[in-house]
């Protein structure tokens, strides 16, 4: 079933671009069974929603999908982004925890999160497919938070921004057929203090899996802190990243020899890749991939074990480091500034991409 949204829709029912919704929330509720294969299909246009949700997961093999009509070739008459925006419409961005594009909620949290724990596993095998997120604390991240069970979302050609997270997925379990998948897609999160990675990645293996939990490919990923983050504080639990033809870029370089000695300065950040508790926790698979930043690899908690994250290279993995840092085995070291890859910084204007 295809339900449409859009703000130039009359709100009856969402079975045409005529009869539109005019919410992201009111399509995606409206999917109406369990049966998977079902379509929500948005007209370009700025949506000022927080926290969405699902009430049906998909099927293996019959994903659900959240798509934008950013070339106009599902019929919506426009073209351009379709921009989520999670902040504040009247006073800008909201970075408050558990308020994010994607629904998830920790009671407890803190005195003020006195509400019900909710879950995003309410998106299992879901498809989301070329969407703008912004304005708030996480983009297309998805918390199980209580629930801890497996999850399979696949995320395609969006832009993804957040204060702590750009995407990415944390208190789940992977299934060895249905990884969590990033495909080209521009992740970024703005935050340098504390638990903040452009793709924070964590499932709670009990042993690290004879399979990638999460797979990211054609990824531009980009912080202040870290690129790609694993573990979390005090939490022992295994998570293995594929990266294929991804792009890393660390917004700080740091000048160590000037750090801690004044007030407000701090310490280099760990790493590109960084291990929250512990490196042995940890493994990444990269292929074809360009980092940029400080260092390669690092740890926050346990500094010393930064050497015990398990990696393995494939192709030409380059890396451009401050000059003082060593490039472990298996990089390229590049000694000028990769003018190319960092024009792709800048996410590319909405375009269709063919499913893949």
């Amino acid at each position: 079933m295809d339900i449409f949204v859009s703000k130039l829709g009359n709100n009856r029912d969402g079975h045409s671009w005529q009869t539109a919704f005019h919410t992201l929330q009111q399509g995606l509720l409206a999917v109406p069974d369990d049966r998977g294969g079902h379509r929500v299909m948005v007209r370009p246009d700025t949506y000022s929603e927080a926290n969405l949700y699902t009430a049906r997961q998909g099927v293996k093999g019959a994903y659900n999908e959240f798509v934008g009509d950013v070339d106009g070739r599902l019929g919506s008459g426009a073209t351009g982004w379709v921009v989520i925006d999670s902040g504040d419409p009247a006073l800008g961005f909201k970075s408050y925890d558990w308020w994010s594009t994607v629904r998830a909620y920790s009671k407890g949290w803190s005195k003020e999160h006195t509400g019900e724990s909710f879950s995003a596993t309410c998106w299992d095998r879901w498809t989301l497919r070329h969407l703008y997120v912004t304005g708030s604390d996480a983009g297309l991240f998805f918390d199980g938070t209580d629930q801890v069970r497996p999850f399979s979302v696949l995320v395609e050609d969006c832009v993804s921004i957040g204060r702590a997270f750009g995407g990415g997925v944390a208190s789940v379990l992977s299934r060895a057929d249905e990884p969590i998948t990033f495909r080209r897609c521009n992740l970024w999160a703005l935050d340098y203090i504390g638990d903040t990675a452009a793709a924070y990645l964590r499932v709670e293996n009990q042993a690290m899996p004879a399979q990638p939990d999460v797979v990211l490919e054609d990824c531009v990923i980009t912080a202040p802190q870290c690129c790609v983050k694993s573990t979390n504080y005090r939490l022992f639990t295994y998570t293995w990243t594929q990266l294929t033809r991804c792009q890393l870029i660390q917004l700080n370089f740091s000048q160590p020899e000037m750090t801690g000695t004044a007030p407000g300065q701090g310490q280099p950040p760990a790493g590109i890749i960084t291990s929250v508790q512990r490196g042995d926790r940890m493994k990444v698979s990269l292929e074809d991939c360009l980092l940029m930043g400080y260092r390669i690899f690092g740890v926050m908690v346990e500094t010393e074990t930064a050497n015990e994250i398990q990696y393995e290279t494939a192709g030409d993995c380059r890396a451009y480091v401050q000059f003082k840092q060593e490039v472990p085995a298996g990089f390229r070291r590049l000694g000028r500034w990769p003018v190319d890859a960092f024009q792709r910084l800048l996410p590319p204007p909405p375009r269709h991409q063919a499913v893949g």
